[in-house]
């Protein structure tokens, strides 16, 4: 099945998708229809979030993304009527926006990496004062 995602930066080298944070969670919306996907990306123009596309993808594809990246994919479905207090919070988008752009997964390892060389530079320095 394919669905519509918000992408950032689609035409570059460096894409990023739209994801929001509820509580620990990190969810990338997938919207059933267009039009929904369409509006969502409005509002968030609207709200001096960065401009999205809209981009048509395959469900697998983007579900595939969000386990290998950490992320929940959740479904927005045709005619969706949210049954409860989680489900209104996907309706708007949220009222601010993250200064720090980690949609990388590959940047973030290579994070992760650099911290774990800081680390054991910060060894190897305290190893080379006590020889002192």
């Amino acid at each position: 099945m394919q669905v519509f995602v918000l992408l950032f930066n689609a035409d570059t080298d460096n894409p990023g998708i739209h994801t929001i944070s509820v509580g620990n969670q990190n969810l990338v919306l997938m919207f059933a229809q267009q039009d929904d996907a369409d509006r969502y990306a409005m509002m968030l123009e609207a709200q001096d979030f960065a401009v999205p596309t809209v981009e048509r993808i395959e469900q697998e594809e983007i579900e595939e993304f969000c386990q290998d990246a950490g992320y929940e994919a959740y479904l927005i479905p045709e005619n969706f009527m949210p049954q409860n207090e989680f489900e209104r919070l996907l309706l708007a988008p949220p009222e601010s926006n993250r200064d720090e752009m980690d949609w990388s997964p590959e940047e973030k390892r290579k994070q992760e990496e650099a911290e774990m060389s800081n680390k054991e530079l910060d060894r190897i320095r305290r190893q080379l004062e006590g020889l002192l």
